[in-house]
């Protein structure tokens, strides 16, 4: 029996600003905190019975989120702390996760739905955040058979000015489709992996990104992989009785501006680690593994939905790290894309093998103006940066400050890591082969300095997500599972050049 995943994208919550309450559909009441007071309410306060907020001890902390009084009209009470724009984001997946609790007995679409009147100094910012946290705070991934439970339908943002609505609207519906990348990257890692092979994640990615018009898909199979020397993508991936393949997606809109970029994202669909296999421990987490690649895939969709006026390329090398006669070694010599030899050490060290094969096709043969690499590629980054920060390695600096404002203003932390190639340069090379594939010293940056080394002159970032690609707990709008992470920042990366 085939195991029954969720249909893919995940369906979100639709967004819609408009300007007036609609009846019927629930109304929330925003409220903010006060240095000298009781909490000051937004829009619709004045149903609220004067000795509320003191009955109930609501005080408007950030993610407080209260039943309104019945027969009030006021469904719920949200609380935005001080009101910066970070809190509505949490604000926003509290108030989702707190009325899908409570949705078993909804029996109509009206029901299911949040209608919030915004206050007049509520801004772009704060209304982008707040329409994140809501779209992704009750996000779900669930392999089951079972009926789903209900979940919120809709949020109906009101304002009554109409210009001011304009803008609002804009930022309203951007912010859903960042989310909605966010989401589709989730999916794509939350998948399990004996449904996730190689040819299901790029056929997956390619019936999406055939809904997008001028976003164009191209699969490569380990034939093709085999007679253009990928040896990299073809060594990870020869352990596995599920061959590799490599995805490649192309915006190219008429009028483009600005850079070609290239988008690359490591596209493991479950690494045992190889012969170097892992401990027991974790590996499950493993369907996790092309997280980078699911960021890059579901960015893609989101810069063609967006119809951003810049090229954008990505490649998903994908493969499946097994275990078998056929696996690779430590101490192979594998070619890489355009004859780069390595020098193998450690079987688990897999994402920059497959990376290097396609960072050097990248450069021969789609001459980009930048290159940006996503990956879970390294344990060393979550010890140095902890769960919520990924590491950020660049040869440009212009290009480092731009990924870093990028992931601020969608809010995603990135902290830049030196290369300190003074340090250990010297240790990527191999006395057996032209390059070591694990070269001694700290493993993010002597990981960075291996990958470097198909980069050439251009241009080039990485991105090290190994810790924020994943969560074991709720918080802001992540709920346990794959996070989606660097999704939203490569969007707004590219968006930067328009």
């Amino acid at each position: 029996m085939s195991t029954p995943v969720p249909t893919l994208p995940t369906t979100l919550p639709d967004v819609e600003v408009t300007a007036s309450p609609r009846k019927g559909v629930p109304l929330v009441v925003l409220s903010r905190t006060s240095a000298d007071g009781p909490p000051e309410f937004g829009p619709g306060g004045d149903r609220l019975p004067e000795a509320w907020a003191d009955l109930v001890a609501f005080t408007g902390a950030a993610g407080e989120a209260q039943a309104g009084p019945v027969d009030s009209g006021v469904r719920w009470v949200l609380g935005l702390g001080d009101g910066e724009s970070a809190k509505w984001r949490s604000a926003g997946a509290a108030l989702v996760r707190a009325a899908e609790a409570t949705l078993d007995g909804a029996k109509s679409a009206a029901d299911r739905g949040l209608q919030v009147e915004l206050p007049a100094d509520a801004g772009a910012d704060e209304v982008a955040a707040f329409v994140r946290g809501v779209v992704l705070g009750g996000y779900k991934f669930k392999v089951t058979a079972e009926e789903p439970k209900p979940r919120v339908r809709g949020l109906r943002l009101v304002v009554p000015d109409g210009e001011r609505r304009d803008e609002i609207d804009a930022a309203a519906r951007r912010s859903a489709v960042l989310a909605a990348a966010t989401s589709f990257a989730r999916d794509l890692a939350n998948a399990p992996s004996n449904v996730k092979d190689p040819a299901w994640l790029a056929k997956t990615a390619a019936k999406a990104a055939g809904k997008v018009a001028g976003l164009g898909a191209e699969i490569r199979d380990e034939r093709w992989l085999a007679s253009n020397g990928f040896g990299g993508v073809l060594a990870v991936g020869g352990g596995s009785e599920r061959p590799p393949r490599l995805l490649e997606l192309s915006w190219n809109p008429k009028g483009a501006t600005g850079p070609h970029v290239v988008l690359v994202g490591k596209g493991i669909t479950f690494d045992t680690g190889g012969i170097s296999i892992k401990p027991a421990e974790g590996m499950h987490l493993m369907r996790t593994d092309m997280a980078g690649g699911g960021a890059v895939i579901a960015a893609m969709v989101a810069i063609g939905t967006l119809g951003l006026p810049v090229r954008v390329t990505a490649l998903v090398p994908c493969a499946e790290n097994h275990v078998s006669g056929s696996s690779y070694r430590p101490g192979d010599i594998v070619t890489h894309y355009g004859g780069t030899t390595t020098e193998v050490t450690n079987t688990d060290a897999e994402g920059r093998m497959v990376l290097a094969d396609a960072l050097a096709y990248a450069r021969a043969t789609l001459k980009p103006d930048l290159l940006v690499d996503v990956a879970t590629l390294t344990g060393a980054m979550k010890v140095s940066l902890g769960m919520r920060t990924a590491g950020l390695f660049a040869t440009d600096d212009a290009l480092a400050e731009r990924l870093r404002e990028a992931g601020a203003r969608v809010g995603e932390a990135f902290w830049r890591m030196p290369l300190l190639e003074e340090q250990f340069a010297d240790a990527v090379v191999s006395e057996v082969a032209d390059i070591r594939q694990c070269p001694s010293g700290p493993g993010g940056i002597t990981a960075a300095l291996f990958l470097r080394q198909f980069t050439g002159d251009t241009p080039w970032a990485h991105l090290d997500i190994a810790g924020p690609a994943r969560s074991d707990k709720s918080y802001d709008d992540v709920v346990p599972g794959a996070t989606g992470f660097a999704a939203r920042t490569l969007v707004e990366l590219v968006a930067s050049y328009t």
